[in-house]
């Protein structure tokens, strides 16, 4: 016997305790659905009895399935007007929420047309900028339908046409006395629609905190480590670096694999270079040494000067920091947000940097160092969150058996040793940098994943005054590229420390060699595809400005050879 329940919006909460008399009939559709012209066929079954409907896959699973990935149910009691989505994850992990069918006015009938062989009323409606147009059908004395938010409509949806061009039709009704429980005796723990859209999203991201709001500052008193420990932060390069040692696991090329940096001012007021980075694990010599003994213990090359630059380029046993993200700290952002105001808007309360690094997933696995660094000599300095974030796009945990992906360092002027000792990028002022590389054999494509910032606070420093990095194959140009930023206005409310001038400018608004206070730089792709195998030589040049007074400018560079190659069987 079904209660009397007021309020029909609450009836799938009792659902589990009621008894329905409901007809027998039995009927299993089968929807497909495809874009015009696309190639790509997926299948939905919505299984009824009565006045209850079940909408599931009628894909077959994927044989290696990628992690978090569930069953999504979602069914349909057109006598208690409720839907219920659920999703399972498996017999003792199930969540569900539950709500009314939707009374929906603004559909538009458009008439009577026959198809697949059905009668079927025409309906219209615009959602979001989309023409949906609907057709469902009476003749099969049921009411059914593959997407649940038209479960109003009357009758069987027989077609479902987004844009002219995204299509679900049915594609075949039969009786099927083999079904009978439509609902399940125990949906599993209740959710919001909101929470439950978020942890399905949520479980099939692959999550790795990195670091946690971690102080980066200048503390001269800390002590070295003298090792390394798993899954430990540990505060090196006189607490300018933070630094762990974690073990990552090789994803499949359908990831996109995503940094997310979450940073605020500790008590440091100005714009610091910052950089997350990777050190492998399996070199002879990488600058976790540095960080345990000395700057002293990298390779280094001198300039015509006689000045030192060490831990910059790669060596047959050693290899400089690998660049994930360059980022620029705003001015101060939080911690200064209280001494001045800004009219109309609120000061940000933190600045967050997310970029792909997908590129980069060759080094992203096994044994590594993942490292964060923030240029200051401030006591208090910068509070740092690191999360790695890998987004599936395909359900399979499948690696290609055709080709293999390369990502080399080459390059990294970036000084995150400054605070111990390491050199600034100044030698191009009278140097070029050359590194060497090797291009094996069977390329499909190879390219350089190259950042560059120019740096100099003054009216005529680099930092201010665009310059050309010209890029050299084997002594030939090949490149020609200018760094450049001019919407660094945009971060206004990022930079309350920022100092404001005359004119009504402020210092963060000005246009800067390849980055913004507040910003992370984007890298940019050099096409190195057609290179013949074999030993190659690459050359950075930069027409560094002259210092002024105690001031100098300087270049952080950084280069990554990347490249896809076709598995060929020995």
């Amino acid at each position: 016997m079904i209660p009397t329940m007021k309020n029909k919006a609450l009836c799938f909460l009792t659902i589990l305790a009621i008894s329905l008399s409901i007809a027998n009939a039995q009927t299993r559709l089968t929807y497909k659905s495809y874009s015009i012209g696309g190639t790509d066929t997926s299948y939905t079954e919505v299984l009824v009895k009565g006045s209850q409907a079940r909408i599931q896959s009628g894909d077959k699973p994927a044989e290696n399935p990628i992690p978090g990935i569930a069953k999504h149910f979602t069914y349909i009691d057109y006598k208690l007007d409720t839907i219920i989505s659920q999703l399972s994850y498996n017999i003792d992990e199930n969540y569900y929420c539950g709500y009314p069918i939707q009374e929906n006015q603004n559909f538009k009938e458009e008439g009577n047309e026959k198809i697949n062989g059905y009668r079927c009323t025409k309906y219209s409606i615009v959602l979001f900028s989309n023409k949906i147009e609907i057709w469902t059908t009476q003749d099969l004395k049921l009411r059914a339908t593959p997407i649940a938010s038209f479960a109003n409509l009357p009758g069987v949806l027989v077609k479902y046409l987004r844009n002219g061009n995204a299509v679900v039709e049915l594609a075949s009704a039969a009786k099927d006395k083999s079904i009978n429980n439509i609902f399940p005796t125990y949906f599993g723990e209740p959710k919001t629609s909101s929470e439950l859209n978020q942890m399905e999203k949520d479980k099939l991201v692959i999550t790795l905190p990195i670091f946690n709001e971690d102080q980066i500052c200048f503390n001269p008193k800390l002590e070295k480590p003298t090792a390394f420990l798993y899954d430990s932060v540990y505060h090196v390069a006189n607490g300018t670096v933070i630094l762990k040692k974690i073990d990552l696991t090789l994803l499949p090329e359908h990831y996109q694999i995503f940094a997310e940096v979450t940073e605020y001012s500790n008590g440091d007021a100005y714009d610091r270079t910052g950089s997350i980075f990777l050190i492998p694990g399996n070199l002879p010599l990488s600058m976790v040494e540095a960080f345990r003994d000395s700057v002293e213990v990298l390779p280094y090359f001198t300039d015509k000067n006689g000045n030192k630059y060490q831990g910059m380029i790669t060596t047959p046993i050693y290899q400089p920091p690998i660049e994930l993200m360059r980022f620029f700290t705003p001015f101060g952002v939080r911690h200064y947000n209280q001494y001045r105001s800004l009219q109309d808007q609120d000061w940000a309360e933190q600045v967050v940097y997310k970029q792909d690094i997908s590129e980069l997933r060759p080094l992203l696995q096994g044994n590594v160092y993942i490292g964060a660094f923030i240029g200051n000599y401030d006591g208090g300095g910068h509070k740092l969150s690191l999360t790695l974030k890998a987004y599936p796009e395909s359900d399979t945990w499948t690696f290609s058996d055709s080709t293999f992906e390369m990502a080399l360092p080459l390059f990294n002027t970036c000084n995150v040793m400054e605070m111990a000792g390491q050199n600034y990028g100044t030698f191009f002022r009278t140097d070029s940098l050359t590194v060497d590389f090797f291009v094996p054999y069977h390329c499909k494509e190879l390219k350089l994943r190259y950042i560059t910032t120019g740096h100099g606070g003054w009216d005529s420093g680099d930092e201010f005054v665009p310059k050309p990095n010209t890029i050299l194959i084997d002594g030939v140009q090949k490149y020609v590229y200018t760094p450049w930023r001019t919407d660094c206005g945009t971060y206004r409310t990022s930079n309350p420390a920022s100092g404001n001038f005359w004119n009504g400018l402020s210092s963060s608004d000005y246009s800067r060699s390849g980055w913004c206070p507040g910003t992370a730089t984007q890298p940019v792709y050099f096409d190195l595809t057609g290179l013949e195998p074999g030993e190659h030589t690459m050359t950075i040049a930069i027409p560094q400005g002259e210092p002024e007074g105690g001031s100098f400018s300087a270049w952080n560079v950084s280069g990554i050879l990347i490249g896809t190659f076709e598995k060929v069987e020995q």
